[in-house]
């Protein structure tokens, strides 16, 4: 999966740079002839100077962390470590400090990703040209999909499903009800929380309009706005849902194939079981 591998890449890269910095000393230690020299030398590179200690210590402790992240990642656990509040969707100042080889990565690509994101459009004139993504878009009447920058919209809600870990809710504010659904990013919701969110997007909806959002509104936010546009009776299937009620209003969006399990196991579980009953 494309995001596991950000994480492993991130690991990767830092320990690469760590390994770089230290390199030096150690290699001095290992090729020296003279039994004192190597010994000298392994004391420089425990003793390393200060401007190749810190970055050093830093690039090991990103290996560590982002190793750790795609380990949590692979196994759908631990989104409640970065401390995300389920009530104001705030995330706590120790955790950007404790997990910044985590946060800064995120924070960074998804502001460049979101301000200079394109996506193919056709114009009604049939011509096909590229616009950036909407940090937002309504799906449906009411129904809208978006990533943690449609703070910008100004709009008031009756109710947000905040998707992301990485994020504080920049919405909470804006809106009458809150609810989280923390999920790694590119790791769906399960059927029992597609569930819930659906239950919570409905009751929601017959107050105002509903936000759905994820970092960059794409696959997370999409696989629960399926569940809630047929939750809702907009549509029979969430591949219709896909297709029909999102797609064509919001080109970027997409569902990786544990996104279509989740789904096709929550249809077959809440939905179609219970019409048959």
């Amino acid at each position: 999966h494309g995001v596991y591998l950000k994480y492993v890449g991130l690991s990767a890269l830092s320990y690469a740079g760590y390994v770089l910095l230290i390199g030096g000393a150690a290699a001095a230690a290992s090729s020296s002839t003279n039994v004192s020299d190597r010994g000298l030398a392994a004391t420089s590179a425990i003793a390393l100077p200060l401007w190749r200690f810190v970055p050093a210590t830093m690039l090991g402790y990103s290996a560590i962390v982002n190793g750790a992240i795609a380990v949590m990642f692979k196994l759908k656990r631990g989104m409640s470590i970065i401390g995300k509040s389920s009530e104001t969707g705030a995330i706590p100042m120790w955790s950007y400090v404790v997990f910044f080889p985590f946060h800064l990565p995120s924070i960074l690509y998804t502001h460049v990703h979101t301000k200079f994101g394109t996506a193919k459009v056709v114009l009604p004139s049939g011509e096909v040209t590229r616009q950036v993504v909407p940090v937002a878009s309504e799906v449906q009447p009411g129904w809208w999909v978006g990533g943690c920058y449609a703070n910008e919209l100004n709009r008031e809600w009756a109710g947000i499903i905040d998707q992301t870990v990485e994020f504080p809710e920049s919405c909470v504010h804006q809106t009458k009800e809150y609810f989280l659904l923390p999920t790694w990013d590119g790791v769906p919701a399960t059927p029992e929380q597609l569930e819930a969110a659906a239950t919570f997007a409905v009751a929601a909806r017959q107050h105002g309009d509903v936000l759905v959002h994820c970092a960059h509104g794409r696959g997370r936010s999409t696989t629960v706005m399926c569940a809630c546009l047929v939750k809702a009776g907009l549509f029979p299937s969430w591949q219709e849902a896909f297709e029909v009620g999102i797609k064509p209003q919001r080109s970027v969006c997409k569902l990786n194939s544990m996104m279509k399990k989740n789904l096709t196991e929550w249809q077959a579980t809440y939905f179609d079981g219970k019409k048959a009953q």
